[in-house]
């Protein structure tokens, strides 16, 4: 990968209907040489699709939360199985620590994130951390750029 790779992949993270022509002009390539480049990010798994962000607040899902479990009674692969049956989970990472899981979920009403919580408290131990505010969301997620050295 090289800079114009990282650029492109800048550009389609900030607005993933970024047209081949828009791309092109900004980048100063031709069409052709976009499209490779895209094909070749997309065939190295660099790029894994495209998405729609959407408002939670904007289709009624105001109330968000960050749900930690642990102390699972019941193994990984089950629990991960039964997760993902839960629509109001927008996202479940495995990680270490005291916690086995971190979920992020989005629901219209504390009433539905009570009853998320029942839910999930046949698995674990629950913690539930209700989301105040985003200070960061969405940040772009771009390769590290090799420096050449002159000194070499």
């Amino acid at each position: 990968m090289d800079q114009i790779d990282y650029k492109i992949l800048e550009l389609l993270q900030r607005d993933s209907r970024i047209t081949i022509i828009q791309l092109s002009r900004e980048l100063h390539l031709s069409r052709p040489s976009i499209n490779e480049r895209l094909k070749r990010l997309h065939e190295n798994g660099v790029i894994e699709g495209f998405t729609t962000l959407i408002s939670p607040e904007a289709i009624g899902k105001s109330v968000q939360a960050i749900i930690q479990i642990g102390n699972l009674k019941c193994g990984c692969r089950h629990f991960e199985e039964k997760i993902k049956e839960e629509e109001a989970i927008l996202e479940c990472h495995r990680v270490t620590g005291t916690s086995s899981y971190f979920m992020k979920t989005a629901v219209s009403t504390t009433r539905h994130l009570e009853n998320l919580v029942d839910r999930l408290v046949s698995f674990g131990q629950v913690n539930t951390s209700i989301i105040l505010s985003t200070s960061v969301a969405n940040r772009p997620l771009l390769p590290e750029m090799k420096q050449n050295s002159i000194d070499s």
